[in-house]
């Protein structure tokens, strides 16, 4: 009999000075819920935060997702870059139990065979507890090319569902259309029904 998939709570955060205040509409939010909505089958409850680009603002509301909301999973957007106010990695790491580089090494290599800026880029991805942290990119169309990938290089959300499963998190079902995720053949074989 099969049973439905896992509930998982994910938080979305929007860094950014200007849509926190008003100036412009954030899309960054909107984006990651769209794209979450369609790659996974889990039932998903979303915390989203929209801030400014302030370093112990960034670590607090991660710490307060992953250590009171009970988020699985958070993604980032926004605040990555060189300029002065970018502080998103730095705060991230500020709340990191570990660090894992891959995720934005796999980022900035997506990320090149679109514009040769993403050598700029500087996210990185986490694991606080058992919750996995991952900054994306500001822009919506970026975000997907990350999470999705293409014909020349795997998207780096095909590897979130095996790291949570790893660190003690639900299991993540996707939709393959959108993302494949992988995971070994053992840890198919050792899924409970």
């Amino acid at each position: 009999m099969a049973t439905s998939p896992d509930r998982i709570r994910i938080g979305i955060v929007s860094i950014s000075d200007r849509a926190s205040s008003g100036v412009y509409e954030d899309k960054g939010l909107p984006a990651l819920q769209d794209w979450l909505t369609a790659a996974l089958l889990n039932p998903i409850e979303f915390q989203p935060r929209l801030i400014p680009d302030e370093r112990e603002r960034i670590a607090a509301t991660l710490r307060e997702l992953v250590d009171e909301a009970g988020c699985d999973l958070v993604l980032t957007t926004g605040g990555t870059g060189p300029a002065p106010r970018d502080v998103t990695p730095e705060a991230t790491l500020d709340v990191a139990d570990r660090e894992m580089p891959g995720f934005g090494e796999q980022m900035r290599q997506i990320s090149l065979h679109f514009v040769p800026t993403a050598i700029l880029s500087r996210q990185v991805a986490v694991i606080r507890g058992k919750a996995l942290i991952i900054n994306l990119p500001g822009q919506p169309k970026a975000i997907a090319e990350t999470l999705s990938g293409h014909e020349k290089a795997s998207g780096i959300f095909a590897a979130v569902p095996y790291c949570i499963d790893l660190i003690g998190g639900p299991y993540l079902e996707t939709r393959e259309e959108v993302c494949k995720a992988f995971r070994p053949k053992s840890a198919l074989k050792n899924k409970t029904p």
